[in-house]
């Protein structure tokens, strides 16, 4: 399963602290030797501030001096950036502040919060720069619950995408002094932002276990897998290939099982390796069932794996379009309901409208957004 392993190719782009648990996850999974893997995980530990991570690797006694010295030097950091932030995390603590933080959800908030504490108790705008550092060093130590309450004044969490929206536009503006600078910022928001072709499984698990399945999204999925077909595959998208380009039912069911591997060796993805599996056999089931008139259950049952009971059960529990069940003759019977050019119009029209408006709000915001900045100009 190493050749269907991301790991190598999302790492270059992400945060080390990112790469560590990627790491710790294929470790016992043998995916690759021990050796190497060990080699590497210490690599990234180095380039961090996880000293006492990487002294317990290796032998009691046998540690280099130098990383030894290296922890004293980390340690005396903290003390001093601790000393320095003491005075900002005792204001952060006091209750009125904490009930002001509390509700305080938006950028604007968070401008009262430090107008509060500025005014009220004695807090100075640069104190707010030891605080990033501390917190920033926290995090470099592995210390990711000290660095988070540290960063409580951020609360960006609702402003996620409109921060990505920014950041798109920022580097499409090329501020940077090389193409070369230019494709890696490129590519790092492409990662981050979960977008990129060998992503393609992340976005095709999504759509496949979504309760709220839209046609149009695996229509619209289906079109990309078979555009970059070319330049990524792996058996999930193989998978929906099979199923919805080929019509090839045993292609696909034997890609279903290497789905199930894929994804339990997948950081990001091995906690819906049941949900996934469900979802990917009820459009195995659906696509079989659209495509003939007349199905026995015996061969139903044979070709998908499952017991006759579970299919009546999937039929009546999801409803499929068209389908009854012939008990008599266990026979699954597909009624043919042909759309008519008037209900094509009309669902096309809703797709368009729907479309139309989402992007009169993004024009009417960025509108709003530019007048902001043009008076702020203007002011100074």
């Amino acid at each position: 399963m190493a050749e269907y392993d991301l790991t190598q190719r999302v790492a270059p782009f992400f945060d080390l602290h990112l790469v560590i648990p990627l790491l710790e996850f294929i470790q016992p999974r043998k995916i690759y030797d021990d050796e190497s893997l060990y080699k590497t995980h210490r690599s990234v530990l180095l380039k961090t501030n996880m000293i006492d991570s990487v002294i317990e690797m290796y032998p009691e006694g046998q540690c280099p001096e130098e990383l030894l010295k290296r922890r004293d030097e980390v340690l005396e950091e903290r003390e001093q950036l601790k000393a320095k932030c003491d005075p900002v995390v005792k204001i952060l603590e006091l209750d009125e502040v904490k009930d002001i933080m509390e509700s305080a959800r938006d950028r604007e908030g968070n401008s009262k919060v430090l107008e509060f504490i500025e005014q009220n108790h004695g807090f100075k705008l640069e104190m707010l720069e030891y605080l990033f550092k501390y917190a920033k060093f926290q995090y470099e130590c592995g210390n990711y619950q000290a660095a988070s309450i540290c960063l409580d004044l951020n609360q960006e969490w609702t402003h996620a995408k409109d921060d990505l929206t920014k950041l798109k536009a920022y580097i499409d503006s090329d501020p940077f002094d090389t193409e070369v600078e230019l494709l890696q910022h490129r590519a790092w928001l492409l990662h981050w932002a979960l977008f990129c072709v060998h992503l393609l499984r992340y976005l095709a698990v999504a759509v496949v276990t979504s309760k709220n399945k839209q046609k149009n999204s695996l229509k619209d999925l289906i079109r990309v897998i078979d555009i970059e077909k070319t330049n990524y595959r792996d058996p999930v998208t193989d998978f929906l290939s099979s199923l919805y380009i080929d019509y090839d039912f045993d292609g696909a069911q034997q890609k279903l099982q290497d789905c199930e591997k894929v994804l339990e060796n997948d950081f990001f993805l091995v906690g819906c390796v049941n949900d996934f599996r469900e979802s990917a056999r009820l459009l195995v089931f659906d696509m079989f069932c659209r495509i003939h008139q007349c199905i026995s259950l015996d061969m139903l049952s044979s070709r998908l794996f499952m017991d006759q009971s579970v299919d009546c059960g999937l039929i009546r529990n999801y409803r499929i379009e068209g389908a009854k069940i012939d008990s008599d003759k266990k026979q699954v019977v597909m009624g043919v309901k042909p759309v008519s050019i008037h209900e094509q119009v009309m669902e096309n029209t809703k797709r368009l409208t729907l479309r139309s408006q989402q992007m009169s709000l993004q024009l009417e915001k960025l509108k709003t957004e530019k007048k902001g900045v043009w008076k702020n100009e203007q002011s100074h």
